[in-house]
């Protein structure tokens, strides 16, 4: 049996909520987009809504998460100006 030489604990937030929120996230995700300059969002849909979701993306030929990227930034454009 091999000894443990770290042992992880558990994670503490910093006491600045603004300083947490931009921290970037180290890790890596595999989408091709610097994780210097990613985070990420969790939401809570239906298993419906989830299913259709998937379904759709199936069907265009490309990931859930890059077609809620594309979605997400069509909707909430850079310059501030909401979509019509």
């Amino acid at each position: 049996m091999t000894n443990r030489t770290h042992k992880r604990g558990f994670a503490t937030r910093p006491s600045d909520p603004d300083t947490w929120i931009r921290t970037p996230d180290a890790r890596t995700n595999g989408t091709g987009i610097d994780p210097g300059f990613t985070a990420r969002l969790t939401i809570d849909v239906t298993p419906a809504l989830r299913g259709r979701i998937k379904i759709v993306a199936f069907r265009r030929g490309i990931t859930v998460a890059d077609m809620l990227r594309d979605l997400l930034a069509r909707e909430y454009p850079e310059n501030g100006e909401a979509a019509p």
